[in-house]
């Protein structure tokens, strides 16, 4: 089944210009989430990246984390917790429990957040992103998952272009690694 959606993932990706602005092409993976055979798939497939990892709750950031997180969840018999960017403060209610990522590919850094309540000692925790690219997020998520001492088991996505040193501190496992994926 993986070999079987991982070559559909190839065939429904595209590289889009967002416009003169732009000074590269970014991923469309609007695609991905149009097919209802990779939205009823993509769950199990990541979930079964970390077979025995056994995690109580899924964390994955906004925005398309929104989507992906609980079909990860769902798969695994598990929770769902989102993680926010500040800025987006008005759609939680409670105490945040927050981490300052390391730059991102982009050079910058966020704030990245969950509702504090929801996470604690007793929690294992699968967190997933759909690309993964530096790193910057998860490694911020894998920090605020042991400062709440709960235990991060993994990290999932569907596109990994991290470097090895990260994806192994992060036990990060992909369905698509960059190369697999058509030239920009």
């Amino acid at each position: 089944m993986e070999r079987v959606l991982s070559r559909r993932l190839v065939e429904l990706f595209r590289w889009t210009d967002p416009g003169p602005a732009s000074s590269h092409l970014v991923s469309d993976l609007s695609g991905w989430w149009r097919d209802p055979d990779v939205l009823a798939e993509v769950g199990p497939a990541l979930a079964g990246l970390h077979p025995d990892a056994r995690p109580t709750v899924v964390i994955a950031p906004e925005v398309t984390g929104l989507l992906l997180g609980p079909l990860v969840a769902t798969a695994v018999g598990a929770g769902f917790l989102p993680a926010y960017k500040a800025g987006g403060e008005r759609r939680r209610v409670g105490p945040t429990r927050w981490a300052e990522t390391p730059p991102d590919h982009r050079g910058q850094r966020l704030r990245i957040g969950v509702d504090g309540r929801r996470l604690g000692p007793a929690d294992r925790v699968l967190l997933v992103d759909d690309w993964v690219d530096t790193g910057a997020q998860l490694d911020a998520l894998h920090r605020l998952v042991r400062d709440a001492a709960a235990e991060p088991v993994g990290a999932v996505a569907l596109v990994s272009t991290c470097p090895p040193a990260v994806s192994g501190r992060l036990r990060l496992r992909a369905l698509l690694t960059g190369d697999q994926l058509p030239d920009a």
